[in-house]
């Protein structure tokens, strides 16, 4: 007998069998876009249409604003699943109980999300913006990304969407552009700003009167541009120099055009 034949008479119970993996469903960071669902990408809407859970951030008693521009695209709300803060701007992003009460807050998402993944559902986290800017979405990555299989869809940012909104050009030729979040301290506002070619300010809220205090010291004052809700409804698009007050919600930020090299 040959050795074909001989495989082929082999008692089937001697032949090992390929070891079987459990299927686990796929974690999706969603990038929402800056708030007008016309940015919301084409990969990202067909995550949206097919995922079996929508996760979105949000405060205690309201939807979140990435659910919101979702709704342009599904309004199933046996798919929602809100992940309220355990805190938004009640106490200090510094504050050691704010620290505690967030990372308790992320690993016990974490382990929800975990359960759903496990069950070879996919959950998709809906992020303003982009999921890997400033976004909350980096923090269950963390907990989960060596547990489960992972996607990162791209979104456009909030000040790519805010300095095309106000028509301006935020970098030139050679200009460097820097990104800082308002929390960031006077003096350490005035020498990052002092050192760039263009800036762009985030997370402006109760910090303003601080922004236009080192805006102003640094000699940048004359170029800064007000952005509230770009892309959104009640966009406004304002000089500083003309904004009459120091108000200033989530959804807006302080834009520092660079003035470089031009053919």
């Amino acid at each position: 007998m040959d050795g074909a034949s001989e495989f082929m008479a082999a008692d089937p119970a001697e032949i090992p069998s390929a070891p079987r993996t459990a299927v686990t469903g796929t974690l999706y960071g969603v990038g929402m876009g800056p708030g007008d669902p016309d940015y919301l990408t084409v990969r990202a809407v067909r995550v949206l249409e097919r995922a079996h859970h929508l996760v979105h951030f949000c405060k205690a008693g309201k939807r979140g604003n990435a659910r919101t521009i979702a709704d342009a695209v599904v309004q199933d709300s046996a798919r929602e699943w809100p992940l309220p803060y355990p805190y938004t701007t009640e106490l200090h992003p510094e504050d050691p109980a704010y620290v505690a009460a967030l990372a308790g807050f992320y690993d016990e998402a974490a382990e929800r999300l975990a359960e759903v993944l496990d069950a070879g559902r996919d959950v998709a986290i809906l992020s303003e913006g982009d999921p890997f800017f400033y976004g909350s979405f980096m923090h269950l990555w963390r907990r989960l990304k060596d547990r489960f299989p992972v996607e990162v869809v791209p979104g456009v940012t909030g000040m790519s969407g805010c300095w095309t909104r106000a028509n301006t050009p935020i970098t030139w030729g050679d200009d460097v552009l820097t990104v800082l979040p308002a929390t960031l301290p006077h003096a350490t506002l005035v020498a990052r700003l002092s050192q760039t070619d263009a800036a762009v300010v985030m997370k402006l809220g109760r910090h303003l009167p601080k922004v236009r205090a080192a805006l102003t010291e640094a000699g940048l004052i004359d170029r800064a541009v007000y952005v509230e809700r770009g892309t959104m409804a009640g966009e406004s698009v304002i000089p500083l120099l003309r904004k009459p007050d120091d108000l200033a919600p989530y959804f807006s930020m302080v834009l520092v055009p660079g003035e470089g090299r031009r053919p």
